[in-house]
């Protein structure tokens, strides 16, 4: 299996996130992908660097109004008498409008105006190389899907930050762009349609709003029960979609304290729905923080548990691009995406 990393995404270094009404240690640390990395080494995988196409990735999944926020968020927050080290909301204005109706840019171009549109919460810190790092993600998923439209028939993206919950204009939880839905985009030019599936212990809220109102990517989603677990507003099953997507977004919630025989009995139902749709290409959106010893998840996921989700998905024979997500214990992220590629055969 071919993988792709960009040595800029480790300059992503951020200070805090919230945490229960706490400033707390960071959990996204550069050492998540050098963990990742030696996983790749010990299988003799060489991770490519890709091409550096700027902003024609994230044009393709975001608005422009928000790339050129968070692209200058940080010069501009640093220019503030007395601003703190990371750029951070503290405001969240209300927005309303019909399913699928795009917000227009911040009416106001005040950088703390912006900072509350364009920041969902206090787990997305914009940092001096936040932007660097996020744009060089999605340059390694593009590469990993153009490996896949020239024959590949599997190709790993380490992507870090994270994408799923960034929306097309918001970033949220870890995610400042949105490298499965990249992917997705891409494999679009060749194929008529393609399955997104995240089992990540979060639902995919942010990919879930790109493809909403769209029939030609169809989302499916593997968590925790957002009822009482982040991103708490989004991931019901009651969610199909909307308009022309209408019945093509699935998910599937877990209560807490789900293991094995659950999660890959979720993941399984998502496959036969993959196998029954039309899709010809797939994007897995793979997290490892609904391993039980994530210090952040509520699931009880092993790590053989992994493996047989490989093998699961690997049996729809579908080209993919696997983009990495979550996971932030990094005593057992190598130990899982190890059992994970031992069950996917590419």
């Amino acid at each position: 299996m071919r993988a792709f990393f960009d040595e800029a995404q480790r300059r992503h270094q951020p200070k805090q996130f919230m945490r229960a009404g706490v400033l707390s240690e960071p959990v996204d640390l550069p050492d998540r992908a050098d963990v990742l990395m030696r996983v790749l080494e010990r299988r003799g995988v060489a991770a490519e660097a890709p091409r550096d196409i700027g902003w024609e990735a994230a044009r393709s999944v975001h608005r422009e109004h928000y790339l050129r926020y968070l692209s200058s968020a940080y010069r501009r927050w640093s220019e503030i008498p007395g601003a703190g080290p990371e750029v951070l909301p503290n405001n969240a204005p209300y927005w309303n409008a019909m399913p699928g109706a795009p917000r227009p840019a911040c009416p106001s171009g005040s950088i703390i105006a912006e900072t509350g549109y364009y920041l969902g919460d206090l787990a997305v810190p914009v940092g001096e190389h936040t932007w660097d790092a996020a744009l060089a993600a999605t340059h390694v998923a593009a590469g990993a899907a153009e490996a896949v439209l020239a024959g590949e028939n599997a190709c790993y993206a380490l992507c870090r930050p994270s994408g799923h919950h960034a929306r097309s204009d918001r970033a949220s939880g870890f995610c400042y762009l949105n490298n499965a839905a990249i992917a997705a985009q891409h494999l679009r030019g060749r194929f008529s349609r393609v399955a997104i599936l995240d089992i990540d212990a979060h639902h995919g809220d942010g990919t879930q709003e790109i493809f909403y109102g769209r029939d030609d990517v169809m989302t499916l989603s593997v968590h925790a029960d957002p009822h009482s677990y982040y991103p708490f507003y989004t991931g019901y099953a009651h969610e199909r979609g909307h308009g022309p997507g209408e019945g093509f977004n699935l998910n599937l919630p877990l209560a807490p304290k789900s293991a094995d025989d659950a999660f890959l009995d979720a993941i399984s139902r998502a496959c036969d729905e993959i196998a029954a749709s039309d899709a010809e290409a797939l994007v897995l959106s793979l997290g490892f923080d609904s391993h039980r010893d994530d210090p952040i998840g509520i699931l009880n996921v092993t790590t053989d548990g992994f493996f047989r989700a490989a093998a699961l998905i690997a049996s729809l024979r579908k080209p993919a691009v696997i983009v990495q997500e979550g996971g932030y214990k990094i005593e057992i992220i190598g130990d899982c995406l190890d059992a994970f590629l031992s069950g996917y055969p590419a």
